[in-house]
């Protein structure tokens, strides 16, 4: 302890843990150890030693990108605390959409066996969806919650799903193989996924997931009136509204793979036309 004041440095492990927590400001804070060092003046051995111990805790998350909050650290956000980046990032992608294509838009995360909606943008469509903010609906049934089961290993989905694949409407996925050709569909398809009446008569949607580190983080949606609703039409914008967002929180992820293609639809965060290619 006489050392470490000397040194400057805090002399507690409550103290040092806490410099280190402290460098990860937002949920999808990813830093590496190089940076957790110059961050918190901490020497890179002891560094290097508490984060091992925090990832071994679930404190924190070890990524190919470097270290990230575990699950142990979001759950202490709760709904709100760990959705609010989400929805702060996605909302003026969602009003673009809306703006563009008419149609309702929805933003929703995983719930176990449930999506959970964390916003929703339309007109006069919105008003007769069943819908909520902060509403839960059985994801096997939705386009939005297929877009989030694709990304989870297998033994997951089966895990959470099983006993609970009850049918909406007669159209709905009531079988765990059906499901996961379904879910295996929708991976070919660079994660777009598609419903027509699942979870209401006479209403299609397609969404995709937003994805970071962690797999799929959350998922945009597109919905109308199936016989108006023009899916494959829209789609390409879906696909690139997601990947805005992952853009957006995961910074890190997105610049060697811009690095590599030629700019999407997406262009200084405007949309262009609904013909265009994701």
């Amino acid at each position: 302890m006489t050392a470490a004041l000397e040194a400057g440095l805090p002399p507690s492990m409550v103290e040092r843990v806490t410099l280190i927590m402290d460098a990860f400001e937002r949920r999808t804070t990813t830093l590496t150890l190089e940076q957790v060092t110059a961050g918190t003046g901490l020497p890179r051995s002891t560094a290097h030693r508490i984060l091992d111990q925090l990832v071994q805790v679930e404190w924190l998350e070890h990524t190919s990108c470097g270290y990230a909050l575990g699950a142990r650290a979001l759950r202490f956000g709760g709904q709100d605390g760990s959705h609010g980046e989400i929805r702060e990032a996605a909302a003026p992608v969602l009003q673009e959409l809306f703006l563009r294509t008419g149609m309702v838009v929805h933003l929703a995360v995983l719930d176990e066996a449930n999506v959970y909606y964390l916003d929703k943008v339309g007109g006069a469509l919105a008003a007769a969806l069943p819908s909520r903010v902060g509403g839960r609906v059985p994801a096997h049934t939705t386009a939005i919650g297929k877009a989030l089961l694709a990304w989870q290993e297998p033994e997951r989905v089966d895990e959470i799903t099983r006993g609970l694949l009850v049918r909406r409407t007669a159209r709905s996925i009531g079988d765990l193989g059906v499901l996961h050709q379904e879910l295996s569909r929708i991976r070919t398809r660079n994660g777009l996924a598609f419903e027509n009446g699942e979870a209401v008569p006479g209403v299609a949607c397609v969404a995709a997931a937003i994805r970071g580190h962690r797999g799929a983080v959350a998922a945009i949606s597109l919905c109308g009136e199936a016989r108006t609703a023009g899916l494959e039409r829209v789609a390409p914008l879906v696909l690139a509204a997601a990947r805005e967002v992952s853009r957006q929180l995961f910074p890190e992820l997105a610049r060697p793979q811009r690095a590599q293609r030629a700019p999407g639809p997406w262009q200084g965060r405007r949309l262009h036309s609904v013909g265009g290619t994701a």
